[in-house]
């Protein structure tokens, strides 16, 4: 009876390599756990030292075009918020983001059609590390940060550090092509980067998150936000359209699902190494096509406004409507490409600015004005 019994028995013996272990990747299935989408990495414990270090930065660099501004003393006390002295910002008709000068701008390397001619390619390195104001300053920090700390958190400092690099100075290729007479700023790229790879990360992990489409429209609303703000004077939204393709791109490419590794280090014990060799295999050859695909957009997009941009190319010439996406029509000041020259009259203790364009005036209770405050009062004036 018992010989019999056992001889029914059937073992059916899967072939696996002299090690041991088997490279059919269902033999190493991934349990993936669902969880909220914005607090799926409160389990880890990364270090967020890029984002971190990105935000100070820019608030480094703020506070220093700020000094260099020095309304009080160079728009002699016209300022808003008085109270802080040197760092008083200009008055809101003029920047409504409460910030500097264009010139101010233009001095700490602000983006602008005619320095491209002349191969001032450093301003494209200058160009996504400025702020157009405190405004435009606070909405890309908080955004930044609690965007950027959760990404960092999931995928690590290298990843999340290279997808904003990368998408701030596409940003500024990009944005090279469409920029007209006025200082432009584009530090929002890199923001719309962050929102990019972010975008691709939830649709990649759909299944995921228990609240996927709460955070789409978290996404969705921070980019409508900051689109809007980007129409305003001195940002330069054509560096955020960049940048959120870019984040996009190499966010298919870069950024694996973040469970897998989180199985793999719960799969097996230190010395069953060959199965974490192959469930982290797996982990590498995920969606190769989207990975691959990613990478050629980006590539493609990269080297296309390089050389567009090394051969003076101005797509205003071929897009008209173009500016509209990055302007919006005010009293303040105008969307169309202008040459700004005034008449200067000097009196015993008044100074008359005249545009030369429109015939609008302005007169000034002192006559000691350097001759960049001289030229962002007359492009206000004739906008």
């Amino acid at each position: 009876m018992e010989g019999n019994s056992k001889s029914d028995v059937q073992m059916a013996v899967k072939p696996k390599c002299a090690l041991g272990v088997s490279f059919d990747f269902n033999d190493y299935p991934i349990r993936e756990k669902k969880a909220r989408f914005f607090r799926s990495a409160s389990h880890q414990h990364r270090d967020t030292w890029i984002i971190s270090l990105f935000a100070i930065l820019h608030v480094v660099i703020f506070i220093s075009t700020m000094v260099v501004n020095n309304c009080v003393e160079t728009s002699h006390g016209d300022c808003a918020f008085k109270v802080f002295g040197r760092l008083s910002f200009q008055p809101l008709s003029e920047n409504p983001l409460l910030g500097p000068s264009a010139s101010t701008l233009d001095y700490m390397g602000a983006l602008q059609r005619k320095y491209l001619s002349k191969r001032f390619t450093w301003r494209l390195f200058t160009f996504p590390c400025l702020h157009a104001g405190f405004i435009h300053l606070f909405v890309n920090l908080v955004c930044v940060l609690f965007i950027g700390i959760h990404m960092e958190q999931v995928f690590g400092s290298l990843r999340i550090g290279m997808i904003y690099i990368l998408s701030a100075f596409l940003g500024s290729l990009f944005a090279a092509l469409f920029v007209q007479g006025n200082p432009q700023v584009g530090a929002s790229g890199a923001l719309f980067g962050l929102l990019g790879a972010t975008l691709s990360h939830l649709i990649r992990s759909w299944k995921l998150y228990t609240d996927k489409f709460a955070a789409l429209a978290f996404i969705l609303s921070t980019l409508f936000i900051n689109s809007l703000i980007g129409m305003l004077p001195f940002i330069d939204n054509f560096a955020s359209i960049a940048g959120f393709i870019s984040g996009q791109s190499l966010g298919f490419a870069l950024l694996y699902n973040p469970e897998h590794t989180q199985a793999i280090q719960n799969k097996a014990g230190l010395f069953e190494y060959g199965i974490k060799i192959s469930a982290m295999l797996k982990q590498k050859l995920d969606k190769p096509i989207q990975r691959i695909i990613g990478l050629l957009v980006f590539a493609l997009l990269f080297v296309g406004c390089l050389v567009a941009v090394l051969k003076g190319i101005d797509l205003n010439q071929y897009c008209s409507w173009c500016r509209y996406a990055d302007c919006v029509l005010s009293k303040r000041w105008s969307c169309n490409e202008a040459t700004s020259l005034c008449e200067t009259i000097v009196s015993e203790s008044q100074l008359t600015l005249t545009c030369m364009a429109n015939g609008n005036f302005r007169i000034l209770p002192f006559t000691d004005i350097t001759p960049a405050r001289i030229g962002d009062l007359c492009s206000m004036i004739c906008s």
